[in-house]
């Protein structure tokens, strides 16, 4: 008789799922960002732009760079802005922040020589009557 046992088939699967149900949230990184809301369309995005965060305690991210100071920020950026200034770059800011703050970051991506900057916001919620 010729039968195929699929029990250690079934074994591997469920192992490997709980590895995985395991592993996947400790896979996100990044600062959590509370984005201020707009009635915007979304632009297209062509190219892998470069993402500044900064959360609502004002910590400042760069891509997998948390908690640097903006004098830390400055250097970063001058040194990919040295290859490629025509690269888009992002700034999620939380709504909570300072304004003085974000401008004061904003200046310091312009300082370093991009000239491509977007503001990330999250689209609002639209409530039906």
């Amino acid at each position: 008789m010729a039968d195929i046992n699929v029990t250690p088939l079934v074994d591997v699967m469920l192992v490997l799922l709980i590895i995985f149900m395991i592993t996947a949230p400790m896979m996100t990184q990044g600062l959590d960002v509370d984005l201020p809301e707009t009635t915007a369309k979304s632009l297209r995005q062509d190219d892998d732009p470069i993402v500044v965060t900064i959360d609502k305690d004002g910590v400042i991210g760069l891509g997998n760079l948390e908690g640097i100071s903006q004098k830390v920020l400055l250097q970063e950026l001058a040194k990919v802005g040295s290859t490629d200034t025509d690269k888009p770059i992002y700034l999620k800011a939380d709504k909570a922040v300072p304004y003085g703050i974000v401008v004061s970051v904003m200046a310091d991506i312009k300082k370093a020589g991009f000239d491509k900057l977007g503001m990330v916001t999250q689209p609002s919620v639209e409530e039906k009557p």
